[in-house]
């Protein structure tokens, strides 16, 4: 199977590098800056106590596919660019597209998929949930801050399912990395949105970590009542939260002493562009279209995008 990943930081690097490290054939497709610093030092891993690792990886440019005489098309296309970026990398790995391209995002949200499915045929697309947390050090190199790294992913109208077992079967024989194919892509996909949104609330009106906000006479509500109202969205969406998920979800927005932010707050507080829009402002306005009253959600929206006109001055 060739693989293509776009972007090479801190999710698409780490999947990448494992794929590597186990003997895949994987190219990145990245920008002049990032393939200057991988030419340079190559892929590094880092964090959670243990050695570092380096991988020597394959990589291309836009510029250099779109130059190619006769590009391959590659069996899977694994998207791991912020929703900031989706528009530009859509046009920057159309080249690599085939008749039998699978093209898996893993980005959060929903916004995403029907400019995909419209460049490329729904058929094309299918919904894929990461859990990893991991971040880049100034040096470019990938450091994990959590053990876990998984893949949940499948077509949307269940056809080819002996494909998205083969793949999920590939995926998860690579060590560092745990897949499966799911029978409820977007039901898992409204999970970790309803989960990104939760935690992003918290972190954001209550301007800090999880355990600072916890921390703070009242602050301990703030998590399941805007989980509450992402779970309703969901609900009136067709896809209700299982008891499991909010549990968990729940747990992790309210545990004391967390220091649990979201890279979307981690932008905010920075100064850099977020995904405000692609994981807030598509949440909410699914909520007016139906109806859902979502209040701590709206003030989250806000706050964002005053932050965001803020950068465009």
């Amino acid at each position: 199977m060739r693989i293509l990943i776009i972007g090479a930081g801190a999710t698409g690097g780490y999947f990448g590098a494992r794929l590597v490290q186990a003997g895949h054939d994987v190219t990145f497709l990245v920008r002049p800056h990032r393939a200057d610093t991988l030419r340079r030092r190559g892929l590094r891993l880092t964090g959670l106590g243990e050695p570092d690792e380096h991988v020597t990886p394959q990589f291309t440019t836009a510029a250099e596919l779109a130059a190619a005489p006769d590009p391959a098309p590659y069996d899977l296309i694994l998207l791991t660019v912020k929703a900031t970026a989706l528009t530009p990398a859509i046009e920057d790995f159309a080249p690599a597209v085939g008749q039998d391209t699978v093209i898996l995002p893993v980005l959060n949200g929903l916004a995403h998929l029907d400019p995909l499915a419209a460049r490329f045929g729904a058929h094309r697309v299918w919904g894929g949930v990461a859990k990893i947390i991991t971040t880049l050090n100034d040096d470019g190199d990938i450091v994990r801050l959590a053990p876990f790294a998984t893949l949940d992913f499948g077509p949307f109208d269940g056809s080819d399912p002996a494909r998205a077992e083969r793949t999920a079967a590939l995926l998860d024989a690579v060590p560092g990395i745990e897949a499966k194919a799911s029978t409820d892509t977007l039901g898992d996909m409204w999970a970790k949105w309803s989960f990104i949104v939760t935690v992003s609330t918290v972190n954001i009106l209550g301007r800090g970590s999880v355990g600072e906000v916890v921390a703070a006479p009242g602050g301990d509500a703030l998590g399941p009542a805007a989980l509450a109202e992402a779970a309703a969205v969901a609900a009136a969406s067709g896809h209700e939260l299982p008891q499991d998920v909010r549990d968990l979800v729940s747990g992790m927005a309210t545990e004391t002493g967390s220091p649990l932010t979201t890279s979307l707050f981690r932008d905010m507080t920075a100064g850099l562009p977020s995904e405000a829009e692609h994981l807030f402002g598509d949440l909410v306005a699914r909520a007016r279209a139906l109806g859902v009253a979502t209040p701590l959600l709206d003030l989250a929206t806000l706050q964002l995008r005053v932050q965001e006109a803020r950068l465009t001055k």
